[in-house]
C-alpha cells in the first residue's frame, strides 16, 4: 500500500465523495428499514451543501478512499425539528472505502480533524453515532472520546444518536 494523504476536498472530488460516503453507510440500510431512504436523502444534501464544514478526504494513489466533514460551532437542526446547540466544532459523516477498512484511513482523517480543531484554537471536538455503527465508536473511543449525553438526540422511535467529545487540553489560542 503507498502511503495516505488527507487533503481539503477540491470541487472536481464531489462524485467520488458522494460515492465513497454513501458505499461506507450502505451496511446501515438493512438495520435501519424504513429510515435508510431518509437517511441517505440526507447524507446526499448534506453532501451536496456542506456550508461552513471543512470538507476533507484521504487520498491513496490518486483515489479518494475516505472521506469527513468537520463543522465549526454551531446550531445544529435536528430531523424531526427544532434544533440542538453544537458549542464545539463536529465531525460528521466520516466515512471510509468498504475496501479501505482496517487500513488507518479513518483514523487518518480523524487526526486531522484533531488538528485543525486545535489549530481553530477548540478546547473541544464533538460528534454523534450509534450503537450500529461499531467499528466507529470502537476508534472513537481508542482516541479518547467520551460520551456527552448533552449531545444527544432521537430522529426515530428507539434509535439514540449519541454525543461524543474528545477534549484537547488548552491550545495557543486559548491561553
Amino acid at each position: 500500500m503507498t502511503d495516505l494523504r488527507v487533503r481539503d476536498a477540491r470541487p472536481e472530488d464531489q462524485d467520488a465523495i458522494r460515492k465513497v460516503t454513501l458505499a461506507a453507510y450502505q451496511e446501515y440500510a438493512a438495520p435501519m428499514k424504513a429510515f435508510w431512504e431518509g437517511y441517505r436523502r440526507n447524507i446526499v444534501a448534506s453532501l451536496a451543501e456542506v456550508g461552513s464544514a471543512e470538507q476533507l478526504v484521504a487520498e491513496r494513489d490518486g483515489d479518494i478512499v475516505g472521506t469527513v466533514l468537520l463543522y465549526p460551532p454551531r446550531r445544529m437542526e435536528l430531523p424531526k425539528g427544532g434544533g440542538l446547540e453544537m458549542p464545539w466544532p463536529e465531525v460528521r459523516l466520516l466515512a471510509v472505502a468498504p475496501a479501505e477498512r482496517g487500513g488507518g484511513v479513518g483514523t487518518a482523517l480523524m487526526q486531522e480533524c484533531v488538528r485543525r480543531a486545535r489549530r481553530a484554537g477548540a478546547r473541544v471536538l464533538s460528534l454523534h453515532t450509534t450503537e450500529m455503527m461499531a467499528a466507529a465508536l470502537r476508534m472513537y473511543e481508542r482516541m479518547g472520546f467520551v460520551r456527552a449525553p448533552e449531545l444527544d438526540f432521537h430522529p426515530m422511535p428507539g434509535t439514540t444518536v449519541m454525543g461524543f467529545r474528545l477534549d484537547l487540553g488548552e491550545t495557543e489560542m486559548t491561553r
